[in-house]
């Protein structure tokens, strides 16, 4: 099916999954941005904000474990739209229950549906990017998770501005809420129905939804699934403390004002932005390996001058090291896995999710033990992944697909 599009109709493609990328990092970067004043509204303490981040992981891991069903049931643009709507409520709902109501319960209601809906789009927008980087022929994914972050510093920057404006968080999260639900439905308006994305057109004849839910778990039966996931879960710790706790770590770690913490994840954000605008010509250079491995030494690196520099310049370096070292990880686990385009599929979203379970249930864990010994003295565990994943870097290795296999796809395709 991909070989009747048109060069308009892929560059729409392209354009609405670097959407989708850009709405889920907004939704996390707005909820990651106010977690100091819903925290003082709620009157919790960093264990409680553990326990609403794991109420989310919880649900971000049933978003992600459903996500090959949803796309076996209803496809993936449609599976898309459904997800990315749970994240603008759930995102609203946070707002409302934290700054209206201040109930810790409405609030987790909220983070149960952010967190469900952004597990399952991330999976299947990962999948979506890697048919798109194989319908190109261009190394893409990088720039894709650039518009992640792209989101994360809008959001981040929204953030900022909305704390020194003084703009409640209802309010804040209400218009982030909109604004999520208007990119969903314009984005999947422009992302063609695909066979591989389970979403061919009805008069076409397809395998039984529980078939092709058999194919899209294939890949948990494969080790290489989970040496690719050692890479990822680290650089999705690295990653997700940040967007978590970050801001916490610089206003109740660092004791810098509110507006500073907000202020800190935005040169984070920049720096790993910048990382994956550039991380496809990179890559393509140098090779994923060797990119891995520098980076994870960056990353390292950065990560410890932000937990050991006293509040100033170089807890801004720190962070901007950190956010740069953390940028290609994730990206380059996706194309890995996408090596093979006859299993991309598949094994994209098993190697996401390994990611994404990182990536959202990590931050709780760290708040458990932040209470414990504090959250500069927890990020010091966050180093250590990060060197892991540097150390199993070889996985990402290419893998050599026969000629004929790719001839084949291309024209199922």
């Amino acid at each position: 099916m991909d070989s009747t599009l048109t060069r308009s109709r892929l560059v729409r493609w392209y354009i609405a999954i670097c959407a989708i990328f850009l709405a889920s990092g907004l939704s996390i970067a707005t909820w990651a941005s106010r977690v100091p004043a819903i925290r003082e509204s709620l009157g919790i303490e960093n264990s409680g904000v553990g326990l609403l981040l794991l109420g989310m992981g919880v649900a971000s891991i049933s978003g992600l474990t459903v996500a090959p069903a949803v796309m076996a049931r209803l496809g993936a643009r449609r599976g898309m739209l459904a997800a990315l709507l749970c994240v603008a409520v759930g995102v609203a709902v946070i707002g409302f229950g934290s700054d209206v109501l201040q109930l810790f319960g409405v609030a987790l209601v909220g983070l149960a549906l952010f967190g469900f809906g952004n597990g399952a789009v991330d999976v299947m927008m990962n999948v979506e990017g890697a048919a798109l980087e194989k319908a190109t022929g261009r190394t893409v994914m990088p720039l894709l998770h650039a518009f992640f972050s792209f989101g994360t510093v809008i959001g981040a920057g929204i953030g900022y501005l909305a704390v020194l404006g003084g703009v409640s968080v209802v309010a804040h999260a209400a218009a982030m809420g909109i604004v999520i639900a208007v990119v969903a439905f314009a984005a999947i308006a422009n992302v063609p129905p695909r066979e591989s994305a389970k979403d061919a057109p009805a008069d076409e004849q397809r395998a039984h939804w529980r078939e092709r839910l058999a194919t899209s778990l294939s890949a948990w039966r494969e080790p290489r699934t989970y040496t690719l996931g050692v890479i990822m879960l680290g650089m999705a710790f690295a990653e997700g403390s940040a967007n978590d706790w970050l801001p916490s770590a610089v206003v109740f770690g660092h004791g810098a004002p509110e507006e500073a913490g907000p202020a800190v994840l935005a040169v984070f954000s920049v720096a790993m932005t910048a990382g994956r605008l550039a991380g496809g010509p990179v890559v393509d250079r140098f090779g994923r390996v060797w990119v891995l491995r520098i980076l994870a030494v960056t990353a390292a690196a950065g990560l410890l001058l932000f937990i050991i520099a006293p509040f100033g310049p170089l807890v801004y370096i720190g962070a901007a090291l950190w956010g740069l070292g953390a940028s290609l990880g994730f990206p380059i686990g996706m194309s890995a896995a996408a090596d093979d385009p006859a299993k991309a599929a598949s094994r994209v979203a098993a190697a996401a999710t390994i990611g994404y379970v990182a990536f959202l249930c990590g931050p709780p864990i760290l708040g458990w033990i932040g209470d414990h010994i504090g959250l500069l003295n927890t990020l010091f565990i966050v180093v250590g992944l990060i060197v892991a994943s540097g150390l199993f870097s070889g996985a990402a290795k290419p893998l050599t697909v026969p000629e004929s296999e790719n001839e084949t796809v291309g024209r199922r395709d």
